[in-house]
């Protein structure tokens, strides 16, 4: 199986005294740690998490966290403050390893600026490198690359400790990783105007994050077109996940509708929920 450990980071700027950060880890889709927004501490959020690793490698990812957040906020305020960077702004970092059935992987740290890609880290050169052409990218591209104690510790975090942690988690993980929580379908329409009915079917509580939704007319499937339209799956409170697909028809046209799930958890049936 294929499995992948990342680490997502988001700092909203509003102003130079006011950082909103928001964080999460996740393996293999299931979020299982975060950054507190205000202490900047691991927060554990699945029993197995806290004794996959020893307490001096939470230390020390602990330490690294608040270093970096802290000096990565003081870099940013300090590039917006030379060159007159307006407020707000956004940066997200995604980093993080990927191991694949065929043995390879990657491996990898990107920065976004904005919602756009601005640069992104090639671990094997130990270089920063941008992703566009404009200002902010070629100054941070600059910036980083002065910063070679920065490069050689994510070489480091990103060849070695990332695929070593990622083991570990999927050892002590495997029992809540592996679990199949099956979903629950309901159908029901909305009527935006007299010529058009929505049929929405909201499929929710099931695990893992993979789920196929499909719509049946008249026991055939509707192909994919502009009446049709789907929300990616979404994460539950309770770390399962949710859907919605929406199908637009005409009023009274005499056809008969269902939707169709197929999730893992089914063991090879179909949920069928048929409308009206």
């Amino acid at each position: 199986a294929s499995h992948a450990l990342h680490l997502f980071l988001s700092f909203v700027f509003q102003a130079p005294a006011t950082v909103d950060l928001s964080s999460c880890a996740a393996l293999d889709g299931t979020v299982f740690a975060a950054l507190h927004q205000h202490t900047r501490e691991i927060v554990y959020l699945r029993p197995w998490v806290y004794p996959a690793l020893l307490p001096a490698q939470w230390d020390y990812l602990q330490n690294l966290f608040q270093v970096y957040v802290h000096n990565f906020i003081l870099l940013c305020n300090s590039d917006a403050r030379e060159h007159h960077e307006p407020y707000p702004f956004v940066y997200q970092t995604l980093t993080g390893c990927e191991l694949y059935p065929n043995g390879s992987y990657a491996k990898f740290f990107r920065l976004g600026y904005n919602g756009q890609d601005l640069v992104s880290f090639d671990v094997d050169k130990g270089l920063w490198e941008k992703q566009k052409e404009d200002d902010v990218a070629t100054r941070i591209e600059t910036s980083f690359n002065s910063f070679t104690g920065l490069s050689i510790t994510l070489q480091q975090l990103l060849n070695f400790t990332c695929f070593d942690h990622m083991e570990k988690f999927i050892l002590k993980g495997k029992e809540d990783l592996e679990r199949q929580v099956k979903p629950v379908a309901v159908v029901f329409a909305k009527v935006p105007n007299p010529a058009r009915l929505l049929l929405v079917c909201r499929v929710t509580g099931f695990y893992p994050r993979p789920v196929s939704v499909a719509w049946l007319r008249d026991g055939r499937e509707v192909p994919p077109g502009p009446e049709l339209s789907a929300t990616p799956p979404l994460p539950n409170a309770d770390l399962t996940y949710q859907l919605r697909s929406v199908l637009a028809v005409a009023p009274r046209d005499g056809h008969r509708y269902a939707c169709r799930v197929r999730h893992s958890s089914l063991g090879g049936r179909s949920l069928l929920v048929p409308w009206g």
